[in-house]
């Protein structure tokens, strides 16, 4: 078959065929960039969005988070409170015994003897259960107890004295009741003791 185009026409449609090919790539990558575009463009969007909740959700969490141990810590503190008022409530009323024994027996005058003593249902008052060889005995017993020079009690009131007859083998006839009262700054109650350093 013999080709009777000219040379001219002949290239121009050689490159008008390789154009149209070429404008079909163009084209075919110009889709596929702006596919590539969009899936990137909706990641980002996607990314943000995640990151943005996630942020979100963090700063909730730590707000709860600040409040529950907020909530937490004033519990803690509110139930030390009440331990420390109940440990101070139940020392007041504490006595150091081995000093108050100690004192208490100095100062029984001869004749008389210290059989028990006890904590009064009154605050800061005790009850004292003394033997003796005679009343005017027993009464010294509350004599020196009350003596403000011997700094034991505020006070002490005979509450009963009991003498019967003497017999040989009971040196002690007579009972005696004594109810005395701490004052308030009394060194044998041990908050004062440890107020004063002197707890042991």
């Amino acid at each position: 078959m013999i080709n009777l185009v000219p040379p001219e026409l002949k290239e121009t449609l050689i490159y008008a065929r390789r154009n149209r090919m070429l404008v079909r790539w163009v084209l075919a990558f110009s889709v596929g960039m702006i596919g590539i575009g969009s899936v990137v463009l909706a990641s980002n969007m996607y990314i943000n969005q995640s990151r943005l909740h996630y942020k979100q959700s963090v700063e909730r969490q730590k707000t709860q988070l600040a409040t529950q141990k907020l909530e937490e810590t004033k519990q803690r503190t509110e139930d030390i409170s009440t331990s420390t008022k109940l440990a101070f409530q139940v020392l007041s009323r504490q006595v150091l015994f081995s000093e108050l024994l100690q004192q208490v027996g100095a100062v029984m005058p001869s004749g008389a003897v210290l059989q028990s003593l006890s904590i009064s249902k009154l605050e800061g008052a005790l009850d004292l259960q003394a033997i003796s060889g005679d009343y005017q005995t027993g009464t010294q017993v509350q004599i020196n107890l009350a003596d403000p020079e011997n700094r034991i009690f505020d006070k002490a009131d005979i509450v009963s004295i009991n003498c019967t007859t003497a017999t040989p083998d009971d040196r002690y006839p007579c009972r005696v009741s004594i109810r005395a009262l701490f004052s308030k700054n009394s060194t044998f109650l041990f908050t004062n003791a440890v107020k004063n350093g002197d707890a042991r």
